[in-house]
């Protein structure tokens, strides 16, 4: 069975930077599972592993604008300090959730001034190329379930099934 629209993979994958360093990696874990076409994964890996099979092994690089997009300076604001009442000591790296006007918004602290924090909005990965080296594991039909969630039911899930 090849992947496609609607089906379930299971990929092992190594993702590094261009530098060569290792940013994430599924190995000694559970492969990753996806719906294809359920935006689980980014476009670039996902249209690379349309149509392999079990078995196949690949190595793909993905532009940022197939991974998680250019840096938007928008995304980089100043904000006062009050923002953080009840957190006393806020350091470079800290991730918080932010209301915007889309809804939730993970922003990370890039630098803590006397006269605000300033914070990203942008994937920490945004702006990258990324090298993946994927290997598939399993592809399968998508549940009922799966399809009407978008997304593969297992750990981590937080909703009945």
């Amino acid at each position: 069975m090849q992947i496609a629209e609607n089906l379930v993979a299971l990929i092992h994958y190594t993702l590094k930077n261009e530098a060569g360093e290792v940013l994430d990696s599924s190995a000694g874990q559970e492969p990753l599972p996806f719906v294809c076409g359920a935006n689980n994964i980014v476009a670039g890996l996902e249209n690379a592993l349309l149509g392999k099979v079990v078995g196949d092994k690949l190595d793909v690089t993905v532009k940022p604008e197939e991974g998680y997009g250019e840096v938007r300076e928008e995304l980089v604001q100043k904000v006062d300090r009050e923002n953080f009442q009840g957190i006393d000591d806020i350091a470079v790296g800290m991730q918080f959730m932010a209301e915007a006007p889309w809804g939730q918004q993970p922003v990370t602290v890039v630098s803590v001034e006397d006269d605000g924090v300033t914070l990203d909005g942008n994937h920490p990965l945004a702006g990258q190329t990324l090298l993946f080296s994927v290997e598939v594991t399993e592809v399968r039909e998508a549940t009922e379930d799966e399809l009407a969630h978008g997304h593969v039911h297992g750990e981590g899930c937080n909703h009945d099934h």
